[in-house]
C-alpha cells in the first residue's frame, strides 16, 4: 500500500480508538453499480424468505459480502 493510504488508515484506527466513527456515503449508489439480482440479495441464507428482498441493502453484508467489502476497499 501507500504511503497517503498508511496514514489515513492510521489517522482512522487512531480516531476510532477515541471515540465512535460513522461512516456515511453513497453506499446505495455503489452497491447499484453492482446491477444485483434478486437471488444476489437472498443468498442461501434468505432463499425462502417470503417477501422480496431486493432492494435491502442491509442483508448484503450476509448475502453479498464481497460485495461490500470491494466496495469499501
Amino acid at each position: 500500500m501507500n504511503k497517503k493510504y498508511n496514514e489515513r488508515i492510521a489517522g482512522l484506527k487512531e480516531l476510532m480508538s477515541k471515540r465512535i466513527v460513522v461512516l456515511d456515503g453513497a453506499m446505495g449508489t455503489m452497491i447499484q453499480r453492482y446491477d444485483l439480482s434478486e437471488s444476489n440479495f437472498r443468498g442461501v441464507q434468505f432463499e425462502n424468505h417470503e417477501p422480496q428482498l431486493k432492494g435491502c441493502n442491509d442483508v448484503l453484508v450476509l448475502t453479498a459480502s464481497e460485495v461490500i467489502k470491494e466496495i469499501h476497499r
